[in-house]
């Protein structure tokens, strides 16, 4: 995890068409089908203590074989700085299954340009 340097504070888009305050804590960069990439980590807006790290993530699945807003990862933090980023555990937020909730959508920084064929897929198929 590249740590960002002052935590900077920006609103994420919304399932409701709300905006939620976040937090983008690092950067975690990795390599994926042999070409570098990142994503932001992000927490609420206000959190002092980071449980875990929030990793809302687009890719060219997105909308096609994934739910159409993207898909988040909760990622625990480590004392060594070093994360294990396990598409397999890539979930759909809850919005896939109650249009109720408030969702985050992933910002433009966190859409792949590449498929990730792992995790949760649409709801029902």
């Amino acid at each position: 995890l590249k740590l960002a340097e002052d935590r900077p504070t920006f609103e994420m888009p919304t399932s409701t068409g709300t905006l939620r305050r976040m937090q983008l804590v690092g950067t975690l960069e990795f390599t994926f089908q042999g070409q570098a990439h990142s994503l932001g980590a992000f927490v609420e807006d206000g959190v002092t203590q980071i449980v875990d790290l929030f990793v809302p993530f687009a890719d060219v699945t997105t909308g096609k074989e994934t739910y159409p807003a993207g898909r988040y990862l909760d990622i625990s933090p480590t004392q060594t700085g070093f994360y294990t980023i396990d598409f397999n555990r890539a979930y759909n937020p809850y919005c896939a299954y109650n249009a109720t909730y408030e969702c985050p959508f992933p910002p433009p920084s966190n859409r792949l340009k590449v498929p990730v064929r792992a995790g949760e897929m649409i709801p029902g198929a």
